[in-house]
Parts: structure tokens; sequence; C-alpha cells
């Protein structure tokens, strides 16, 4: 069986770290795949830039996207993976700090398959990874691969 990567496109340190930190304390020992700003991601999904010649064949079970980031923001990345076929069926859980309605609004708009506050709490922010890691690694049915 092929191991699920999750890629995580977080700017922050710390809530990387912290991302990191919970999928451990939850047994999930999946590869992370970090991206720290959205050209980045982007690279990492097309194996352009730094990532040229990196085997596309290994996709992402998850995308967790911030939605605030440096060089390309989340809702610019989503745009790109939904606009093109290789790409448009990757799940995308957009876990960010925003509680505004438009970014919400945006993130579904431009077909986000989850939206997820993280929460300030770090038993609170594990318990959240739990779930999510549980529901989108273990449970959740991805579309056949498609080689990018």
């Amino acid at each position: 069986m092929k191991e699920k990567i999750i890629l995580l496109v977080e700017d922050n340190p710390d809530d990387e770290a912290l991302m990191v930190r919970a999928l451990k304390n939850n047994n999930i020992l999946n590869q992370i795949a970090v991206a720290r700003d959205g050209v980045e991601a982007i690279e990492y999904l097309f194996a352009e830039g730094a990532y040229a010649g990196r085997d596309t064949s290994v996709v992402p079970e998850v995308i967790l996207l911030d939605l605030k980031l440096p060089k390309l923001d989340g809702l610019g990345v989503l745009r790109r993976l939904r606009a093109d076929p290789r790409t448009k069926l990757l799940p995308v859980v957009l876990l960010t700090s925003s509680n505004e309605e438009e970014d919400r609004l945006n993130g579904y708009g431009l077909g986000a398959n989850s939206y997820v506050r993280k929460p300030v709490d770090f038993d609170q922010f594990r318990e959240a990874i739990r779930q999510l890691s549980l529901y989108w690694l273990v449970w959740n049915e991805t579309p056949p691969a498609r080689r990018i």
C-alpha cells in the first residue's frame, strides 16, 4: 500500500511545528511535505522550480492549506489547483485562523473540500488534527490519482 502523504502549506514556523507535533501525538506517522508559501506549494505539486524532477506519481492524499501566505495566498493556490485537470480533484482543507465569512465563501466557491479554523488551545488543536487525519487519511475515499 502506498504511503499517504500530507502536504502542509504553512508559512508560520510555530503553526508548522504545532501541526507536526499534533500529528505525532495522534500517532499519525504519514510523511509530511511542507511548503512555506503559495509559490512553493505550486512548484511542489507540479514538479517545477526547486522540485523539478520530483516523482509526480506521488500525490498528496490531502493538502492542508493556510489562507494567509506570502508570494501567493491560499485562495490563489486553490484557484490554480482547481483550474488544472491534474489537480482539480485533490482534497484541500483550508486550515486557517481566519473567521471571515468572505474567506469561507471564497474558499468553498473555489472548490475547497473543507474549512477549519485553527483552535488556539493546543489540546483542541490536537483533537482537531486527530479528527481531520482520521477522516482524510482513513475514511475518505479519494478519486483515482492522475499523473501530474
